[in-house]
């Protein structure tokens, strides 16, 4: 199972990136996707979730921080989720991972499975 994490980059403060993650192994159609980040010398962080349910319905859940900015979906067909940052601010710079599987309630604290981060800079 693996998960690839691209998108980040270096913005100015109000701008917009989009990060992806192409999950690979198995179908993660039924599972809760999202993203997390961490910041340097901060901890991890929940940032978006998204849940696939029965006909078709998405339950989507941002963290405070950053609900209005962001928007998660996801494409079950290519197995990939996505993170529209708009306004991004300079306390959005942080290392932020996709992951699968998600788990601790909502908002999540942990997954199953991990991708490698994608840094995202955003200079004021």
């Amino acid at each position: 199972v693996q998960l690839q994490a691209s998108g980040g980059g270096l913005v100015q403060a109000g701008g917009s990136l989009r990060l992806s993650c192409a999950a690979s192994g198995r179908s993660f159609g039924s599972n809760i996707m999202g993203w997390f980040r961490q910041a340097p010398g901060k901890e991890r962080e929940f940032v978006a979730f998204v849940a696939a349910g029965s006909w078709g319905s998405v339950t989507e859940y941002y963290a405070d921080s950053v609900k209005g900015r962001f928007t998660i979906s996801r494409d079950n067909a290519k197995n990939t989720v996505y993170l529209q940052m708009n306004s991004l601010k300079p306390e959005d710079t942080a290392l932020h991972y996709c992951a699968a599987g998600l788990l601790g309630g909502t908002p999540p604290t942990g997954a199953n499975y991990w991708g490698q981060g994608t840094l995202v800079t955003v200079s004021s």
